[in-house]
């Protein structure tokens, strides 16, 4: 197996090696750090009531376990690894795919055909994932009157409709086409610098990683925050101002909290993003590096080791 089939897969290996990459990479990613996730959905809120008021991130994570129990904090999980499996599969799937496609017969990596990849797949992503974020989101707010991830679908939709779980759609993709395009070029330059080979580099591959997720984190979060407001109709807020849209929602939260209300739950977005996008790479590098060295035989793999697997073995 030659060097670049790691990172390609041409020949015998099919997308299937990226979507069981991505799926695993996708559900470890929010499962480890959903407990700050939840964190930043309640530091988000523009009128929390009294017993959620927070002063930063590790505050809101202490009251929230002993007002609320630790079991709180993993409160709508199920609804993402519900999502996040499927949509990843497909979002590596089509990042893999479609960034070698652009770049065509050019040598190398190029910024642009990997944003673009990157913008593509994020349309996939999204329209998969946008009800399990819907469900997961008013799940982790505070006084949530759902019983689980099923009584939330069951209740929005009877009372919403399915539009509930698009609301935030476009806001998703006006923060998630430039976060992801962010993420993929930032971590596509990290590792010309630091794995210029594309080899499967562990470390690599976490610093690389979690660089581009809190650089993208930062970038994104005023968008994160309308997000938010869509996807909760946060009670207190909908009451004196209709937000139904993207730019109800922008409005909305300058009215409500002037512009500093557009980086709300910065830290815990940022301090969520970096160890989550450094574990998703990690997995993902990783069982893209573990299916492809398997899919031949066992005698193979120890007769005629890739580069990779070379690299591996001398550390």
């Amino acid at each position: 197996m030659s060097e670049d089939e790691y990172e390609s897969l041409p020949g015998t290996t099919t997308i299937s090696t990226h979507m069981m990459a991505g799926a695993f990479a996708g559900v470890m990613e929010h499962c480890v750090m959903y407990p700050v996730d939840c964190v930043k959905t309640r530091m988000q809120c523009l009128r929390p009531c009294p017993e959620a008021q927070y002063r930063n991130m590790v505050h809101a994570l202490r009251h929230i376990v002993q007002q609320e129990g630790i079991a709180r904090t993993m409160r709508g999980v199920q609804a993402v690894i519900g999502g996040a499996g499927p949509a990843h599969a497909l979002y590596f799937a089509c990042y893999e795919e479609l960034k070698w496609m652009f770049r065509g017969t050019a040598q190398g990596h190029h910024v642009l055909a990997n944003g673009a990849a990157g913008c593509v797949a994020t349309l996939i992503h999204d329209a998969v994932m946008n009800p399990a974020e819907v469900v997961k989101q008013r799940l982790q707010m505070y006084g949530s009157p759902y019983k689980g991830a099923i009584d939330c679908l069951k209740q929005v939709f009877k009372a919403e409709g399915v539009r509930a779980f698009y609301r935030s759609y476009t806001t998703q993709l006006s923060m998630n086409i430039p976060f992801q395009s962010v993420h993929f070029v930032t971590y596509e330059l990290m590792q010309d610098g630091m794995n210029q080979g594309r080899r499967y580099n562990p470390v690599s591959h976490m610093v690389s990683g979690g660089m581009a997720g809190g650089v993208a984190a930062a970038v994104t979060t005023p968008l994160d925050v309308c997000k938010t407001l869509l996807n909760t109709q946060e009670s207190c807020v909908c009451q004196t101002i209709k937000v139904d849209n993207m730019f109800q929602a922008v409005r909305a939260v300058y009215v409500m909290k002037g512009f500093g209300g557009y980086f709300r739950g910065m830290q815990a977005r940022v301090i969520h993003q970096i160890p989550s996008a450094a574990i998703c790479w990690s997995v993902y590098e990783f069982f893209k590096y573990f299916i492809t060295t398997h899919q031949g035989s066992v005698e193979d793999i120890y007769i005629n080791p890739s580069p990779a697997v070379q690299v591996h073995a001398g550390k």
